[in-house]
């Protein structure tokens, strides 16, 4: 009787052990799949967003994000900030920009006439007096004195917050058609002057632990995608590299290093862009029917790039915007594609610029 007891005991603890782990298991696996379900939801529903955000934007994500959630420009009221560059184009935009966060101003680029002008145009966009902005004529390459620019902008202001190196020229021509002298001037003027300014104002904004160092790079900047603007795109380049190697150095003082990445921006800067030959100037102009952002919204986006203090930032129209990510994330796409367009893109662009010799010829210049 104790054995058959025994057996159905020994029966019932094997069901029951059975059906106790049976079931979890059963049910754990189902939990393992709703979670998957959902961690897999969460990424596309992550990637569409992304996606919507690059297609319909104006900038990165994140500077979209800052734009929206983050701090505006008025936050920078009563900074002292230097532009170079502000005679026109997006220097002078984003002179209006700081004006209107109340900023006071220092103003450089070699036509003083011009930094005149927009001098006015601050004081009435931004409520600012005289004093409020100083006109300073400095031509970039000229290194030698840049040293006693810096004196005079302290000598009047007793400080620098925000040095924008913001002064720059691009060349059309063929890379191997390109002579070395126009290699040297884009490398005088949009490297080796930031450069050489940087390291004159650094000092100062070292000894307060305290400042903010901008550089208006391009998409340039980013892409290995030259077409009839080889140097542009060198030069642009190592202006990243050099400033890049900057941010970490000077970061325990308190010293911001923003590289700041426009796309096709409506500007003047054809004009005065190098051609192949030594001393050859295109005197171009964009196309306005041509899709570009206006300097004015790019300079918006810088002001608020530089309220945040960003290590880069990327402005451009959608196509810039596709560009840079899929060089980004998919760097051999990005470069096949380059190849296998780039001859239709040259062509066009070819085209352009005979039509704009000829209109020119015609025109007796």
């Amino acid at each position: 009787m104790a054995n058959v007891t025994s057996h159905i005991i020994s029966n019932f603890s094997v069901t029951n052990l059975a059906a106790t782990t049976s079931y979890p298991t059963c049910y754990s696996g189902h939990l393992v799949m709703d979670w998957l379900y959902i961690v897999n939801g969460l990424v596309a529903v992550f990637v569409a967003f992304c996606l919507l955000m690059i297609l319909s934007g104006d900038s990165d994500i994140l500077l979209q994000l800052m734009e929206r959630f983050g701090k505006s420009p008025e936050c920078l009221t009563e900074k002292v900030v230097w532009i170079t560059g502000a005679s026109s184009g997006i220097g002078e935009a984003l002179a209006y920009e700081m004006a209107r966060a109340r900023c006071r101003l220092v103003l450089s680029a070699r036509r003083e006439k011009e930094l005149e002008r927009v001098k006015m145009e601050c004081i009435r966009v931004g409520g600012l007096s005289q004093e409020d902005v100083l006109v300073l004529k400095l031509d970039i390459k000229e290194y030698s004195e840049h040293e006693s620019a810096v004196q005079q902008v302290h000598k009047t202001f007793q400080k620098i917050d925000i040095l924008i190196n913001n002064a720059g020229r691009t060349n059309k021509g063929k890379w191997t058609s390109t002579c070395l002298a126009v290699d040297q001037e884009l490398l005088a003027v949009n490297v080796l002057g930031p450069v050489s300014l940087t390291r004159a104002v650094l000092p100062h904004m070292m000894s307060r632990n305290e400042g903010h160092i901008v550089v208006t790079s391009s998409v340039a900047g980013k892409l290995g995608a030259a077409l009839y603007a080889g140097s542009y795109f060198g030069s642009k380049h190592a202006l990243q590299g050099w400033f890049d190697s900057l941010r970490p150095e000077v970061y325990s003082k308190n010293i911001a290093v923003t590289s700041v990445c426009p796309g096709p921006i409506y500007t003047n800067l054809l004009q005065d862009a190098l051609k192949e030959k030594e001393g050859e100037i295109l005197q171009g102009r964009m196309d306005p029917h041509k899709h570009r952002m206006s300097s004015k919204r790019c300079a918006r986006l810088m002001a608020v790039a530089i309220a945040n203090r960003c290590d880069e930032a990327w402005i451009s129209t959608t196509s810039g915007l596709v560009s840079l990510y899929l060089n980004q994330y998919f760097p051999d796409t990005f470069k096949w594609f380059v190849k296998i367009f780039s001859a239709k893109l040259m062509a066009e662009i070819d085209n352009e610029l005979n039509t704009k010799l000829e209109s020119q010829t015609k025109n007796g210049k």
